[in-house]
């Protein structure tokens, strides 16, 4: 068994680590890749991407540790940040640019750090991964007690992330690492681990494929139940959305009409009448109050939908 420990050298100069991680692996399923036709291509992918569901799915548990973390911080007026690399960063950039207009979620509840900094979203910025000072560096800058640290590194060993997660634990914040390699050695050094049994990539190395196909699922799961604990989803509907343009708007009135029964025409006058808020309006057709009430009732309830309704009825 290995256990992705690194051996450092050197090559015309420059420093060179081998990583033993099980993504760095060769994938026995596609060896004579470059000899198939597309179609047997295209198929060995598809086979391969089926694992990862299940992988993710094995990691439920701990996804859920995270998510209780996360929603306790950012009840208490505290952030959620991600420390990448790579893909694995870019991932995390990605999520968080997301949750603003799916949720309305205030910009600084999370926080992307990406090794490289913005340019590294578009071009590979040389030896930024390899940099734990520079991870350590900017988590000592942002990173307050009572906050929530993922760390996303494909491998578990991405010296950038190990070093922002040390100097995020030791500024008192709750330490999460997310990988994919059960394996990894820094599985003792945070307080929620996060190993995705992916395997080995079909491209060998390649971890934009299996392992930033987990990466990206399990943010989406994460960070949605974070927002659904915290009231931004009403039964299965986005009801704090921040509508930006013309499909959306009209989304508004389409979730009105799901969760109220009400028709078009009186969910496009309530939704007129509370300023454009789908909450508000939302709260006032299901409870039959006012908006300045439904407005209230949100106000006295942490802006929960189900606590203002309950307010109402009582």
């Amino acid at each position: 068994m290995t256990t992705g420990k690194v051996e450092p050298q050197e090559v015309a100069g420059r420093p060179v680590i081998r990583v033993g991680a099980p993504t760095e692996r060769r994938n026995p399923l596609s060896v004579d890749l470059d000899l198939m036709s597309t179609r047997d291509v295209l198929s060995v992918i598809n086979d391969a991407d089926r694992r990862v569901p299940a992988a993710v799915a094995a990691v439920l548990d701990q996804i859920a540790t995270t998510v209780d973390l996360a929603v306790t911080a950012l009840r208490g007026g505290r952030r959620v940040h991600y420390f990448g690399a790579g893909t694995s960063g870019r991932l995390g950039v990605l999520d968080v640019a997301e949750l603003a207009p799916t949720f309305n979620s205030p910009r600084d509840w999370f926080c992307a750090h990406l090794a490289g900094g913005a340019d590294a979203m578009w071009r590979a910025v040389e030896n930024a991964e390899d940099d734990a000072r520079a991870g350590a560096a900017e988590a000592a800058e942002c990173v307050r007690t009572g906050d929530v640290v993922v760390g996303l590194a494909a491998s578990g060993r991405t010296p950038y992330v190990l070093g922002a997660l040390a100097a995020s634990r030791a500024r008192g914040a709750a330490t999460v690492l997310l990988c994919a390699n059960p394996e990894a050695e820094a599985a003792g050094s945070v307080d929620v681990f996060i190993g995705v049994d992916t395997g080995p990539e079909v491209v060998t190395g390649s971890t934009r494929m299996k392992a930033g196909t987990a990466q990206k699922l399990v943010l989406n799961t994460f960070s949605t139940a974070v927002m659904v604990r915290l009231g931004r989803v009403y039964s299965n509907l986005m009801i704090d959305m921040v509508a930006t343009n013309a499909k959306l708007r009209g989304r508004m009135i389409s979730i009105l009409m799901e969760a109220t029964g009400c028709s078009e025409e009186i969910c496009r006058r309530a939704l007129h009448e509370a300023d454009g808020d789908l909450k508000t309006a939302l709260v006032s057709l299901v409870s039959g109050a006012g908006v300045p009430a439904a407005r209230a009732a949100l106000a006295r309830s942490s802006h929960q939908v189900r606590g203002a309704i309950a307010l109402l009825a009582s």
